[in-house]
């Protein structure tokens, strides 16, 4: 495994079956889980509000026993101009691992280039790896296995289906994504997929027999000015009863959270009997502790 997560690119299918692997020990293992990060400092700049994603990537630190410290762009000298090159240099000296979550994937990669530490990427406009990482461990443990499934996206060619992209080639997943036009995901991150990755106008047609559903909000956060017109163009793309009726009968229903009821899913379908969302989000706890685990000491 390369030192930093910037994408899912950065990791083999080995790296990527170890972590859900050890995701999982460490989930059946709760509160009896070794204090294996002792010593061990995790850093967070985090420029976009988070809950799951903050919460658990400390939670992860302090129950395997290491110290966290958060800090806001506004509580940086990076507010004041500070290169990302200097910032790097000096964060390296005093902590371990480092967390970002942030607009530009550009000054992620940058803070990567020159950092001494693993640098995480925790979300960026054009990627969320651990996001990804964190849902094919709930697709394991709800299915027993990532293979030979069919996984279906519908809704927007965001950030996340960017790195749902990036694992379906790493790993051979089949994945449909289904996006109106003009939400496609990047061009670069779609060019040779292969066949596994394809693209259907209709999202009934994604659905049909699909083991797998995944959606997220239409408006990600610093879109909020275009919501109007993203919910005109995105009629038909709805996760409602009858869109998850042309799946399998014991399709799994994903959704990384937050959630806007009514508008991508209908609450019966968030709260319905084939949703996994909750177990999904708390996977991202035990994901985080593999992750952390294996950077800052190779499990």
């Amino acid at each position: 495994m390369k030192k930093d997560l910037l994408t899912i690119q950065d990791l083999t299918k080995e790296d990527i079956y170890a972590l859900i692997k050890r995701g999982i020990e460490l989930k059946n293992l709760g509160r009896k889980a070794e204090r294996s990060l002792t010593g061990y400092v995790l850093g967070l700049i985090f420029d976009k509000a988070s809950t799951r994603t903050r919460v658990s990537l400390e939670s992860a630190m302090l129950k395997l026993g290491g110290q966290t410290i958060f800090l806001s762009r506004a509580e940086t000298q990076l507010s004041r101009e500070e290169s990302i090159k200097d910032t790097a240099l000096v964060l390296s000296r005093y902590i371990d691992v480092l967390a970002i979550r942030t607009y530009s994937h550009e000054s992620v990669a940058e803070m990567a280039k020159w950092s001494g530490i693993p640098v995480i990427n925790a979300l960026t406009d054009l990627y969320h790896p651990c996001q990804v990482l964190s849902d094919l461990m709930t697709v394991k443990e709800k299915k027993g296995s990532i293979e030979g499934l069919k996984i279906a996206w519908i809704g927007d060619g965001n950030n996340v289906a960017n790195s749902w992209i990036h694992a379906a080639r790493i790993l051979g997943l089949d994945l449909v994504l289904s996006c109106p036009q003009g939400y496609y995901p990047l061009p670069n991150v779609l060019e040779g997929s292969g066949p596994n990755v394809r693209i259907v106008k209709d999202p009934g047609d994604a659905a049909r027999d699909a083991d797998v559903i995944n959606t997220d909000v239409w408006t990600s956060m610093g879109q909020e000015n275009q919501r109007a017109k993203r919910r005109a163009d995105f009629t038909g793309f709805q996760l409602d009863r009858s869109l998850i009726e042309r799946a399998k009968a014991d399709v799994i229903i994903m959704h990384c959270l937050p959630a806007h009821r009514g508008e991508e899913i209908t609450s019966e379908v968030l709260d319905g009997p084939n949703s996994v969302v909750l177990d999904q989000a708390e996977n991202k706890l035990h994901l985080h502790q593999a992750l952390l685990e294996r950077m800052l000491i190779k499990h």
